[in-house]
């Protein structure tokens, strides 16, 4: 489960294009449930993606480029990930051949095809998606050596900061932490907020302080629970943010929107969170949105740069749809590069494509486009492995509150949890 808000919204004014992430966390678009029945011939494939607001106009572009020779229905999926998940499995589970494209979050690809529930990606669909996307994407897209997807959108954190009470942005947590504290004694907003609740993206915080910091939570081969010095490292950091007294009282409760809110409140001087904040400040604060600036995602150690993890959707073909060579050439139709920059543009998901983001069309919709990039080239990738939502469950369970992390003790104890949601042992994701 992802929890970058990739959200949809209408086309706006330029400066408020890349906005709608905290409207669409409110959109709720009705599911509509068939199959893939033939109208006139001509086969529907039903497209199960989840909520994004411009996306029926890419649909029925593709649509009208086919020319016939199939119709995509979107049948919009709920709003929260765990729920888009619980529905995709128990109808695959079902071998439902009503299910032809699927719209998958990042860490779900390893599992759809650990369960034979996706098709592999061959020949031409194949080379056609590797051709140009970016490196990061693509390794969530791929299990055992080979393709099982096709990157859509990506998406990364930013560290947000006020130039009006700091002129130039930490480099580093313990920077960052210092400069909160000095903001503190004088009487000036201080607080550094992100998210530490416990779910999916207190595991993306950590993820990103153990790749920052050279480490592993898995073996290479996605098989072994490590937890090594680099991970342990990682713990430290995050207990020494904890316990620092510059985060939020809300700390271990925050999930993304709320954090924005208390941002935009004015009471924060940083923020981690992913790119949809920005223009919900141009929205609902632009007097602070004057002085709101953006950087890269603090790194451990000043000398060795951030790696921060990817979010974003990848797009499948079901193993049961009946018209799968139909799927494969929509699902490229759907994630090509005019497609993907119109999405981004209007929808605020960020591109797979690397030569989308030199677009002079985008230079308005992201004027943070070179730092999304910048982090999309040495990104972090959650743990690839079939069990990844046994993994997060515990993972979050032992990190939450991270004022409790004691780091060599809870290295051990998530190794040996980990080993056991690797094998599926008293875990329910």
């Amino acid at each position: 489960m992802t929890t970058d808000p990739d959200d949809p919204r209408r086309r706006r004014r330029p400066r408020a294009r890349l906005a709608a992430a905290a409207a669409a966390l409110t959109l709720v678009a009705p599911l509509a449930a068939c199959g893939s029945d033939e109208s006139g011939g001509t086969p529907t494939l039903n497209l199960y993606y989840p909520p994004e607001q411009n996306l029926q106009k890419v649909v029925d572009d593709c649509n009208a480029q086919a020319q016939g020779r199939y119709r995509i229905a979107y049948r919009v999926l709920p709003r929260e990930a765990d729920d888009q998940r619980v529905q995709m499995v128990r109808r695959l589970a079902a071998q439902d051949s009503g299910m032809d494209l699927l719209g998958l979050d990042v860490t779900w690809t390893q599992e759809f095809a650990s369960a034979k529930w996706i098709r592999e990606w061959t020949g031409q669909d194949k080379a056609d998606v590797e051709q140009g996307t970016l490196a990061g994407p693509l390794e969530t897209a791929r299990y055992e050596d080979k393709l099982y997807a096709a990157p859509k959108n990506t998406n990364v954190q930013l560290l947000w900061y006020r130039s009006d009470l700091v002129p130039e942005p930490p480099k580093t947590w313990d920077q960052m932490i210092e400069m909160a504290q000095e903001l503190k004694d004088q009487g000036k907003p201080y607080q550094v907020l992100t998210m530490g609740a416990q779910y999916e993206g207190l595991v993306v915080l950590y993820n990103s302080l153990v790749a920052s910091a050279g480490g592993k939570i898995l073996s290479d081969d996605g098989k072994r629970a490590v937890m090594d010095s680099g991970a342990i490292k990682a713990l430290e950091q995050l207990h020494r943010f904890a316990t620092s007294g510059v985060t939020s009282p809300s700390f271990s409760n925050a999930v993304e929107d709320p954090t924005r809110l208390e941002f935009q409140s004015g009471n924060g001087a940083f923020q981690v969170n992913w790119p949809f904040v920005y223009p919900a400040m141009q929205e609902a604060a632009p007097e602070l949105a004057k002085d709101v600036k953006w950087a890269r995602y603090p790194a451990i150690d000043e000398n060795t740069p951030s790696k921060v993890t990817i979010g974003g959707v990848n797009m499948a073909v079901s193993a049961y749809s009946k018209h799968p060579e139909e799927s494969f050439d929509a699902a490229r139709c759907i994630r090509n590069e005019k497609n993907q920059k119109f999405s981004a543009i209007n929808d605020g998901v960020p591109p797979t494509i690397e030569k989308i983001y030199a677009d002079p069309e985008m230079e308005e919709a992201y004027p943070m486009k070179e730092t999304i990039l910048e982090e999309l080239k040495e990104p972090a990738v959650r743990p690839l492995n079939p069990a990844y939502q046994s993994i997060s469950t515990v993972m979050s369970a032992y990190l939450s509150p991270p004022s409790g992390i004691r780091a060599q003790q809870t290295a051990d104890d998530l190794r040996k949890a980990v080993s056991d949601a690797l094998e599926s042992k008293g875990v329910l994701p």
